[in-house]
């Protein structure tokens, strides 16, 4: 079975590391936060100018002002500062960002990732997606392997306007895990019960498969 988008969020907390800084993007990668161990210090970036946010709140702890990037309502932890959008990206562009994980439309097999715009359909603005796949310093992109239609979503090469060209260093797809490297893409992980012909099959970019996968 591929994994649901929880349990791909789940696969992608894996991610992280103690004592990281982090910038989850909206949609999916936001679910990340819910699956940060409770032993491990992670803390969450965005870019509307908030270090340390806390969980989702409960109905109660609901706070209108109290807001990240996506425009979701967040709480926030004893460590967290506030500060000017403008020093959130000197943050992002200055390197100080460990990782970042970010959901994608399209992703090439060179690394290239689209994310922001479909056009005459989705134009929703660029947002701060151009800043961190270029200032991060990994870039993990997560998302459904096809799309609605089951076309594949990992090309050859992008068709929709780009976000940014070679940044992405691993996709986590619904169907497996893969690995941008020099020589082209890895697959190094399959979810449960997906197959190599499976995932072969709904994926348009070539790869290579790394020793035991699949076996």
């Amino acid at each position: 079975m591929a994994w649901t988008r929880g349990q791909l969020a789940e696969r992608a907390a894996e991610e992280l590391e103690d004592g990281f800084y982090v910038n989850l993007g909206i949609g999916i990668p936001t679910l990340v936060a819910n699956f940060i161990p409770d032993d491990m210090d992670v803390t969450l970036q965005s870019e509307n100018g908030m270090l340390g946010m806390g969980p989702f709140p409960e109905d109660e702890q609901v706070d209108p002002d109290l807001i990240n990037a996506g425009k979701q309502t967040i709480t926030e932890l004893k460590k967290t500062s506030y500060f000017s959008s403008a020093d959130s990206f000197a943050m992002i562009r200055g390197g100080h960002i460990d990782l970042s994980i970010l959901g994608a439309m399209e992703i090439s097999e060179k690394g290239d990732i689209a994310n922001w715009m479909i056009p005459g359909k989705m134009v929703k603005g660029m947002g701060g997606a151009m800043d961190l796949v270029a200032g991060v310093k990994r870039v993990v992109a997560i998302m459904d392997h096809t799309n609605k239609a089951g076309e594949p979503k990992l090309l050859k090469e992008c068709t929709l306007p780009l976000t940014g060209t070679q940044v992405v260093d691993r996709i986590i797809t619904t169907m497996g895990v893969f690995d941008v490297t020099e020589e082209g893409l890895v697959l190094v992980e399959l979810a449960p019960e997906v197959t190599l012909d499976e995932i072969t099959e709904k994926t348009e970019a070539s790869f290579k498969v790394a020793e035991g996968v699949g076996a």
